[in-house]
Parts: C-alpha cells; sequence; structure tokens
C-alpha cells in the first residue's frame, strides 16, 4: 500500500554520527532482521464487531439512575484535566539508552507505579492521536493503559503534560465492562474471570489509541472500545468492582471507564498466528492519520515474521469500519498487512513514510536478559529494517505524532527490590526525515 507523506516541521540538520546511527550502521543484525519488512496477503484478515448495544443499554441505565456519578454534559476528560492529581517526575530520570541527536524528552511515573510489580505498562497514546492539532481542549495529553499481574484487570494513565517544565501529574482509571438493563445493570473489571460478555474480554492492554472521543485498547484477539464522555467517578475506598450496596466501586481507583464494544478475530485465550495467519494476536496498536485513518496493531514473535496488519477507521463513527452501516455490527476487512522480521517486535508505528518498530536490537537478540536495551528500529515498506537508535530495556508501544514530528514511546522493565529507584521511562524522540 502506497503511504502518503504526513506532514511535519522541517527538521534541523544532523551529525555525521547521527546519520550513522539512523542508517543501522551498529554492527551485524541477525538473519531474519536483514529480512525486507514487505506486504502480504490482507485478504483472508478479519474482525467482528461484538455487542456495542447491550453495553450502550447498560451505560444508559446505570448513568440515568445515579448509580454512577458520570459527566457527559462536560467535554471528555474534563474532570482528570484539572491539574490534580498523582505527581510524576519530569525528565529522563532513568538511562533511556536513547541516542541524544535525536532530542529525547519524556517523563516518569511516580515512585509507586515506577516500581510496582502488580501494575505492567504496555501501551502508549496522547491528544497527538486524538486531534489534528495535537492538543485536547487545550491541554497535551498522554494515556498509557496498564495490566495487573494475573490479567484480571486493566487500567489506563491519563497524564498532563502541558507544562515540560513541571512535573506531569496522572490519574489512574480501572477499565470496565458494562452488562444488564434496567435495574439490574451493573459492571465489572475489563478481564473478570467471571465476565458476563461474549467473548470474554481480556486485560492484558497490549495498546491502546486514541481517536477523537474514543480510546481503542488492542489485548492478544480483541481491539475493545471505550467512550472517553462517559468517565465515572467512584468510590476508592473497596476492592470490589461494580454498584454494591447503592456505591460505585472500581477497586478503589477513584475513576472507571466503561467499554462500549468490542472486535474480535478470535475467542480469547486461542493461539496466536502461524506461518499463514488469519487470527493474528494484537499486541501493539497505534494510530495512522496519513491518508485515511487506520489502526497499526503487530504481534511479537521470537524471531520476527510476524504480521502487521492496517484496520481502517472511519472518521465519521470514529469506530472500525464495518461493512454495516454505523460500524457496531458487521465485519472489518483488513487494508494491508506486512510481514514485520524485527526479533519480539512489541510496538509499532508510522509517520506515513517510515515504519519505526521496537525490538530486540541485532546484538542482543535472543537474550533473555531483561535489562538490555530495546532498539526502535525503522524500515520503508520492502526494505530491510535498521537500528535508528538503543531505548529502555523491554520498550513496549510506540506512538507517532504528527503535530510534532516525534516519535513517543514507552517501556515496562521495572527494579522491584526494595528502595528501588525503578527503570520505567515515557519518551519521545525527534527522528531524521
Amino acid at each position: 500500500m502506497t503511504m502518503e507523506r504526513s506532514s511535519r516541521p522541517r527538521r534541523r540538520s544532523r551529525t555525521i554520527s547521527a546519520v550513522v546511527s539512523a542508517l543501522g550502521l551498529l554492527g551485524p543484525q541477525p538473519a531474519a532482521a536483514a529480512t525486507p519488512f514487505a506486504a502480504v496477503d490482507a485478504s483472508k484478515l478479519k474482525l467482528t464487531a461484538g455487542d456495542f448495544s447491550g453495553r450502550a443499554a447498560a451505560i444508559s441505565a446505570l448513568e440515568t439512575s445515579g448509580r454512577v456519578t458520570s459527566f457527559t454534559t462536560q467535554p471528555a476528560l474534563a474532570p482528570v484535566l484539572d491539574g490534580t492529581g498523582v505527581a510524576g517526575r519530569s525528565g529522563l530520570c532513568h538511562t533511556s539508552n536513547l541516542d541524544p541527536a535525536y532530542s529525547p524528552k519524556g517523563f516518569c511515573w511516580n515512585a509507586a507505579d515506577d516500581t510496582s510489580s502488580e501494575w505492567t505498562p504496555q501501551g502508549i497514546t496522547g491528544s497527538h492521536d486524538a486531534q489534528p492539532g495535537g492538543t485536547w481542549s487545550g491541554r497535551s495529553v498522554q494515556i498509557a493503559s496498564w495490566h495487573n499481574a494475573n490479567n484480571t484487570r486493566a487500567r489506563i494513565t491519563v497524564v498532563d503534560t502541558t507544562d515540560p517544565a513541571a512535573a506531569p501529574v496522572y490519574h489512574r482509571v480501572l477499565l470496565v465492562d458494562p452488562y444488564g438493563s434496567g435495574d439490574t445493570a451493573n459492571f465489572e473489571a475489563v478481564g473478570s474471570p467471571t465476565s458476563h460478555s461474549t467473548p470474554k474480554t481480556g486485560a492484558h492492554a497490549d495498546g491502546v489509541a486514541w481517536y477523537g472521543n474514543k480510546l481503542f485498547v488492542a489485548t492478544g484477539h480483541q481491539i475493545q472500545v471505550y467512550d472517553l464522555r462517559h468517565l465515572w467517578k467512584t468510590d476508592s475506598g473497596s476492592t470490589d468492582v461494580g454498584v454494591v450496596d447503592g456505591k460505585a466501586y472500581a477497586a478503589q481507583h477513584e475513576w472507571a471507564l466503561p467499554m462500549i464494544g468490542i472486535y474480535s478475530n478470535a475467542a480469547l485465550g486461542a493461539p496466536c498466528s502461524d506461518t499463514a495467519p488469519t487470527t493474528p494476536c494484537m499486541t501493539s496498536l497505534s494510530l495512522d492519520r496519513t491518508g485515511t485513518d487506520g489502526l497499526i496493531v503487530s504481534e511479537i514473535g521470537a524471531q520476527g515474521g510476524r504480521p502487521l496488519v492496517r484496520w481502517p477507521l472511519n472518521a465519521t463513527t470514529a469506530l472500525l469500519q464495518t461493512d454495516a452501516a454505523d460500524d457496531t455490527t458487521g465485519t472489518v476487512a483488513a487494508a494491508a498487512a506486512y510481514r514485520v522480521p524485527v526479533w519480539k517486535v512489541q510496538g509499532a508505528a508510522t509517520d506515513g513514510t517510515y515504519y519505526y518498530f521496537s525490538g530486540e536490537c541485532p546484538e542482543t537478540a535472543g537474550t533473555t536478559n531483561s535489562d538490555v536495551p530495546y532498539c526502535v528500529h525503522r524500515a520503508k515498506p520492502g526494505e530491510a529494517p535498521h537500528v535508528l537508535t538503543k531505548a529502555p530495556p523491554l520498550t513496549q508501544n510506540l506512538s507517532w505524532s504528527p503535530s510534532a514530528g516525534r516519535l513517543w514511546g514507552l517501556n515496562e522493565r521495572a527494579n522491584y527490590a526494595p528502595g528501588a529507584l525503578g527503570k520505567r521511562v515515557v519518551f519521545s524522540l525527534d527522528p531524521p526525515a
């Protein structure tokens, strides 16, 4: 597929060393990484829309009854962009391994999230995805997705990064799944083993992308959909999830966000792809606004060769485009597919010219050491990926900001030792044109 080049700011000249780094002249790559990032047949790749109508009924019943506190008369996310929240740390407070020629910037979580063994960050998106101008209600905002240790709960963090010189502030929001109708309507944690939904929902929260008022979360064989206008305030005084004795709880979170629908290609827990995949797992997610808007998903593979798929979005509904009128039923057909030769690819994004991949570095491919640097690779379709820069260990999802011409990413590696300083960072960098 020919991609239109996205508009981005003129870049300053680079040093010779930066050009060498950009070309990936950092030593030999594994044989698999010399394979081109090549297009493959996408005609058999489909997603099926799940239950949007039942969730809509449950959300309406819960909000109109007052059993949850909602903010549907306010702009989406307004209650968590009021300057309050948990204080993170500005700057790249841990070793990032990023090439300084690409002006790396970023922030860190607070100490509890930086070193948590219960919650692990996976996906990254932001207001740069939500709106072409790059801001949301005049704020610069990042959203990260997280999963808990046993994959029975998922959450997002909504981070206000408007003032780059100040410590970012953020709120933690539990992802929940509404069910029932009328007086029986309630909600449960996404990923609950006793889920009322069909298909049952996954909670690994592998990737996240923000598109208008909608938030997409990819996890295994599912792309879940959330509407940010349905943010709920919950009572943090219980580990329960749902309305219990007249109070709404979200496992000690002060906020909850209900799922509105789901797209899937296989049952929860089904195997991932083989050499001729029709139902690949979706282990990363990013937004592509070049040409017709779409979602980019990739699948991790120990030695590469796993698929990357582009799914079409409908800008009118802000949903994946199905063969039905309102995109809440029917089937989504993939717009394009490729094979990614990067080993253990954890994230993928595109600026319309290049695709960027986070994965193992050539010189440490196949390692079992989780503390070695990852690498950000890039390639045009039909070319073999080359290393752009080293990156933090276990770098996960990537996200492209068209308005700033910067690539965002985050990593999951933590240091769990008592008194540890952590190893998790959220970063952005300015790659060469």
